[in-house]
């Protein structure tokens, strides 16, 4: 097998210590960049127009992640027929082509989320739904106690207000520490190796695809998308100490709330989406056999599911969400359900972006 290293450090550091260029419209959206507290530029990725009468969604990737995961999800908003909406996709900094910290204790909770603060404060954001995968859901339940900031309505993916040890455990196993390949052909075998046990039906395209938002080209060569320092601010987390959440989920209690999980989720258990539902009774739960968001959309596309016109079949949004995202509380429709509806079984349904 090629999971050799070859990170060349310096060349990384290079690569690695200023933004990537801009991104053209014609790629469905276009960047934004907001400088935080401390000076640090962050960039984020701009879907639809503001002027539009529904409610903005915000979209916070998993860690190690980028604003590039939520690009099906994000066109497929902007571009709705009835409802068309701003979106907003973060790259937190030590992200994508936001810029990357020189101190890694910075890769910490409390500054990701004074980042966002500023982000949502420099695009005069006001109001959103939030979009969280795993470390983006913790930050949307925390982000639903901090004034001024209303959250009106919130999707968590992969996470909730009990994190599991063994999930965090194989994230500190890979961020910062997965092999550099040579090709996105290789790339992708290697994203194969470590995630296929949470990805299991993913097709080849959708690997090839997926190594495309892990890596990028810089002087010839593909290089993390992600600070590897990153590896370092979570040698700190303590598996035995893991703070749970319950005071901000609870926070929620009056706030439309879906939540998704995948029957492979080592992330998010069943124990605990059974104790959030105890908790409050109106509650979106989805679970669905096991493809990523970019991937289930495109095969509903293809097997009958009907497109909307004048949008690619691969960015048809899946029907449960974009219900959830339709309610008048929310400005876009939440069905608020006292029962988990499970949809398939067995496997992993983490449908809005890969990974953590």
């Amino acid at each position: 097998m090629f999971f050799h290293r070859r990170h060349r450090e310096r060349q990384l550091q290079e690569a690695c210590s200023r933004p990537a260029a801009d991104t053209c419209l014609c790629q469905g959206f276009a960047s934004a960049f907001v400088t935080a507290q401390d000076g640090l530029t962050l960039h984020v990725r701009r879907y639809g127009s503001r002027h539009t009468s529904a409610r903005s969604v915000v979209c916070l990737p998993g860690l190690a992640r980028t604003a590039a995961d939520f690009h099906p999800l994000a066109t497929a908003l902007a571009a709705d027929p009835d409802n068309p909406r701003l979106v907003l996709a973060l790259d937190y900094r030590g992200h994508g082509q936001s810029q990357y910290d020189r101190h890694s204790n910075n890769y910490t909770i409390r500054v990701a989320l004074a980042d966002l603060s500023a982000v949502l404060a420099a695009l005069e954001i006001t109001s959103a739904i939030f979009v969280g995968t795993s470390f983006g859901g913790v930050l949307a339940m925390m982000l639903a106690v901090l004034p001024p900031i209303a959250v009106a309505g919130v999707i968590l993916n992969d996470i909730g207000p009990v994190i599991e040890p063994r999930g965090l455990v194989r994230i500190k196993q890979y961020v910062g520490k997965l092999p550099v390949p040579r090709t996105l052909e290789e790339g992708a075998e290697i994203l194969r190796w470590w995630f296929n046990a949470q990805f299991p039906k993913l097709a080849p395209q959708d690997w090839i695809a997926f190594a495309q938002r892990t890596w990028r080209e810089h002087r010839g060569a593909l290089m993390p998308n992600h600070d590897l320092k990153l590896a370092r601010a979570l040698r700190g987390v303590s598996l035995e100490r893991l703070p749970t959440l319950w005071d901000q989920f609870d926070a929620l209690a009056h706030i439309p709330l879906m939540v998704i999980r995948g029957a492979n989720s080592d992330i998010l258990a069943s124990t605990t989406v059974n104790a959030m539902l105890a908790r409050r009774g109106q509650l979106e739960v989805e679970c669905d056999a096991g493809t990523p968001w970019s991937a289930r959309s495109r095969r509903r596309a293809g097997s009958g599911s009907r497109a909307t016109p004048g949008r690619a079949q691969g960015d048809t949004a899946d029907c449960s969400l974009c219900c959830f995202l339709r309610c008048p509380r929310t400005g876009l429709m939440v069905r608020h359900r006292s029962k988990k509806r499970q949809r398939g079984g067995g496997e992993r349904c983490n449908s809005l972006a890969l990974a953590e």
